[in-house]
């Protein structure tokens, strides 16, 4: 009589195709996240003083609005 196991036919050794495509897509949505930052960067570039006033920044501060680096004179209700 012959038993044939299961795990016969698999391997022994953890499949690592599961971690590479879970670093191809943490590092894809990496990619899409810096790309749409940087557009918001250029947006915010382009609008005059003015606009960017009436948002709640300053040209300076724009990276850091954008970034989530939120300063504490940006959060002060007048």
């Amino acid at each position: 009589m012959n038993t044939i196991s299961q795990t016969a036919g698999r391997s022994l050794r953890p499949s690592s195709s599961g971690g590479f495509f879970r670093a191809l897509a943490s590092g894809a949505y990496a990619l899409f996240d810096r790309l749409e930052h940087r557009s918001a960067v250029k947006t915010l570039s382009e609008l005059d003083d003015r606009a960017l006033r009436d948002i709640g920044i300053t040209r300076c501060q724009i990276e850091d609005a954008v970034y989530g680096h939120v300063k504490a004179e940006l959060t002060r209700y007048l």
